[in-house]
């Protein structure tokens, strides 16, 4: 994957965005369903979340089923960072870095290498949420779009 220069315009989206920017409509935070249950085993869209306090994940059943983890480990995000290709992980840090200091959603399509499969193409999308003026999560939603990358 070769980045688009400057990465932060192709990828990165206001916050007035948020609803056109989901396939499911509006966000929610919590990786749970609106009823507080996971989603089914066979959803196509992960949801996740990361508290940027102490950089604490929050994982639905999907997205482990896509990093091919267990659903019983706690995700630690630099363990899985790590299974992001090099160029991935690049681009993906500048726009989180990026979403997070000037208040913007991104969209990006990385390669993973998770633990069960060999390569996997993911689309991240990725909205912050504020309180009082400042970012204190950033959820989104992970989807398998391997099928995009295999000719």
């Amino acid at each position: 994957m070769t980045p688009t220069e400057p990465l932060q315009l192709h990828h990165s989206w206001p916050m007035v965005e948020v609803d056109q920017r989901f396939d499911l409509g509006r966000l929610s935070d919590d990786p749970r369903g609106a009823d507080g249950e996971a989603a089914p085993p066979n959803a196509t869209l992960g949801l996740w979340a990361c508290d940027l306090a102490d950089n604490r994940l929050s994982w639905s059943r999907e997205v482990y089923r896509l990093f091919g983890l267990p659903e019983h480990v706690a995700p630690a995000r630099c363990t899985t960072v790590a299974l992001y290709a090099e160029a991935s992980r690049v681009a993906m840090e500048r726009l989180r870095a990026h979403a997070i200091r000037h208040r913007r959603g991104f969209t990006l399509d990385v390669a993973v290498f998770p633990h069960d499969a060999g390569q996997r193409w993911l689309r991240l999308v990725a909205a912050p949420v504020c309180e009082g003026g400042q970012v204190v999560r950033l959820p989104g939603s992970k989807s398998d779009v391997s099928h995009l990358y295999r000719r």
